[in-house]
């Protein structure tokens, strides 16, 4: 019997394994040509309070924050500030219709009636046993007879 044999066979198993743990290191060590950048952080962007972007956006303790903050800027008079936590409600809880009636009131002060119409829309579709459904529709009806006068005025 040989001996040896087995040994040299265990040698040159394990010094081939450690060739092929070292170059599978260096291919590592080495970005490839087609691989992406990694993204470095960026102080403008990235935020502790905004989700990752393979992160659902569902948040209704912010969305209920929005809101009340939205309502807030509504009484002070400030109308683009309310208008944008109303949207961010809108991303926090999809599917939530009080944050389009809020915000169908903030753009139709602003002026925006087709936005204005939309979101009472959206929010009636969502809400259709709203107890302020007439209310809103009248709102609406308004709104589709100042934006068919406008159409008119540019016309003429």
């Amino acid at each position: 019997m040989r001996p040896h044999c087995g040994n040299l066979s265990i040698l040159l198993a394990a010094a081939l394994c450690a060739l092929g743990c070292a170059a599978g290191a260096r291919a590592q060590d080495s970005p490839a040509k087609d691989a992406p950048a990694k993204a470095k952080p960026n102080a403008a962007t990235d935020n502790a309070t905004k989700n990752a972007e393979d992160q659902p956006m569902w948040d209704p303790l912010r969305a209920e924050k929005d809101l009340e903050v939205g309502q807030y800027y509504m009484r002070k008079g400030d109308v683009d500030a309310a208008i944008d936590r109303f949207q961010d409600a809108i991303l926090a809880k999809p599917g939530y219709a009080i944050p389009f009636r809020y915000l169908g009131e903030a753009q139709e002060k602003k002026g925006l009636k087709k936005d204005a119409l939309k979101s009472y829309q959206r929010y009636l579709d969502l809400y259709p046993r709203a107890e302020d459904k007439e209310k809103i529709e009248k709102k609406m009806e308004k709104l589709r007879g100042e934006i068919e006068k406008n159409k008119r005025k540019t016309l003429e």
